[in-house]
């Protein structure tokens, strides 16, 4: 599903959130770029927006690796990448987050943008992540929720159930996709419930922030 929308995705995410999806990736960074990380690994990097923006807003030593299951999407932030001049700080891998195949403790930071509502099995991935963080490491979190405000909510899930995909489908010829993506997010676990599966995976300090009237939530969680 992804490869058929990678050439479109960038464009398309931009309009679908009128563009407050950049702010919420800028206040991410901002935590990410704490202390001064040396090696970040990027999960469901998509076309490579935040994995470019990551590499722009931290030290010129810092290195990148974006993880995506998705070649399309793959092949897309490659050119951006090399477009940026940033391919001696990014690179790219083809796999899956449930089975990685870096070393144990390799990574200061790893962040996942809008993607783990995709995951199949999300307990999985978060072990196998907590694996590959160094001592001390940290995974930072964004992704898609639900407003709680009864008014916000109704009128966020018409604009989601309802304008989006055909948006979507207009621009991308996908309809299909588009409507999947706004069920994954009214089906993702409440903040209460993801923040008790993350320290139930052996992660500290679990924290969450609400963007946007809680449109975005950041968690964050410690090896």
């Amino acid at each position: 599903m992804f490869d058929s929308i990678a050439k479109d995705y960038d464009k398309l995410n931009h309009i679908l959130s009128l563009g407050v999806d950049k702010t919420w990736r800028k206040r991410a960074i901002k935590v990410i770029a704490e202390d001064r990380p040396q090696q970040i690994l990027d999960i469901a990097c998509g076309t490579g927006d935040f994995s470019i923006e990551i590499a722009r807003h931290t030290n010129p030593a810092t290195t990148v690796t974006g993880l995506d299951l998705s070649d399309g999407m793959l092949e897309v932030m490659d050119r951006k990448v090399a477009q940026a001049g940033l391919s001696g700080r990014i690179s790219t891998q083809q796999g899956n987050s449930e089975a990685m195949s870096f070393e144990d403790c390799s990574f200061d930071r790893v962040t996942i943008a809008f993607g783990i509502r995709n995951f199949e099995n999300r307990e999985t991935a978060l072990k196998e992540i907590l694996r590959v963080l160094k001592p001390g490491g940290r995974l930072v979190i964004l992704e898609l929720s639900v407003p709680s405000n009864p008014v916000l909510r109704w009128c966020y899930e018409l604009y989601f159930t309802k304008v989006l995909p055909w948006i979507g489908g207009v621009v991308s010829g996908e309809k299909a996709a588009y409507s999947y993506l706004p069920a994954s997010v009214i089906k993702f676990p409440g903040k209460a419930e993801w923040m008790a599966i993350m320290s139930s995976c052996g992660y500290r300090e679990v924290k969450h922030k609400a963007f946007t009237f809680g449109i975005c939530r950041m968690y964050t969680g410690e090896k």
